[in-house]
């Protein structure tokens, strides 16, 4: 039986000049490029929840416009979990925060987080959000 729960996830971004960049973390165990992420916490929003997370694992803060770009589902068979992501722009990048040591991070030019992201439904979502920026910037 499959039993689903819920995760959130954020996709911090910034623009730098013409470029849209996006932040991603290593996981703890196989050093994957992902976006942090993290069970709905109890009492918070699937937006809240992700926005500590992107505290916690990347060090960032972002602004409080909420807006979902997409959901994938996480896992296989009994553990799978849909993955809420929500978008952020990074306001301010953190040098001490709570997963400092157990992960990198680092600001890549979309293209290169596509190339880079092995998870397809994450490579997925960047993809989408590349054609949404390209098209607003024409």
């Amino acid at each position: 039986m499959i039993t689903e729960s819920i995760q959130s996830a954020v996709l911090p971004f910034r623009l730098n000049g013409n470029d849209l960049e996006i932040l991603l973390i290593t996981s703890i165990k196989k050093k994957k490029w992902i976006i942090p992420k993290g069970y709905v916490e109890f009492g918070l929003t699937p937006f809240e929840s992700a926005k500590k997370e992107a505290y916690e694992e990347a060090g960032v803060i972002g602004s409080n416009e909420t807006e979902e770009i997409g959901e994938f589902i996480a896992g296989k068979n009994d553990n799978s979990k849909i993955v809420k992501v929500f978008l952020m722009k990074v306001l301010n990048q953190m040098d001490d925060y709570p997963e400092k040591n157990l992960r990198k991070r680092k600001w890549f030019k979309i293209d290169d987080a596509i190339e880079i992201v092995e998870n397809e439904s994450i490579k997925n979502i960047l993809l989408k959000l590349k054609v949404r920026f390209n098209t607003y910037n024409q």
